[in-house]
């Protein structure tokens, strides 16, 4: 369900476009057509089952409002995120990608269209 709810709040607030449930490894695109895994969790850490093109990640926090915790390369997360666990899934917590975040260029950031 956080997953679910995420992609609405990842799509209206970057402006994309999801795309069908079944795409694999993204959820949504933006106007010119970058793809972009969506991820949301009100816990530490996100699982990724694939790299990605580009993620963006969201901290939906107990006020109702909802913290960026990472927008960047999909690659950069993937390479430091923790080993392939036995459910496909590779963990990797906030405080990492938010470390991440400082290598990131903000050109290669989705522009949130409330801020």
């Amino acid at each position: 369900m956080v997953g679910s709810i995420g992609e609405v709040l990842g799509a209206a607030l970057y402006d994309l476009q999801l795309l069908p449930c079944s795409t694999e490894s993204h959820d949504a695109q933006t106007g010119d057509g970058k793809l972009v895994q969506i991820k949301a969790t009100q816990g530490q850490q996100v699982a990724i089952r694939s790299c990605c093109d580009h993620m963006l990640v969201l901290k939906l926090l107990d006020d109702g409002t909802v913290q960026e915790a990472y927008n960047g390369p999909g690659a950069l997360a993937w390479d430091a995120a923790g080993p392939m666990q036995k459910n496909g899934q590779r963990s990797i917590r906030l405080s990492t990608l938010k470390r991440l975040m400082e290598f990131v260029d903000p050109s290669d950031r989705l522009p949130r269209v409330d801020a």
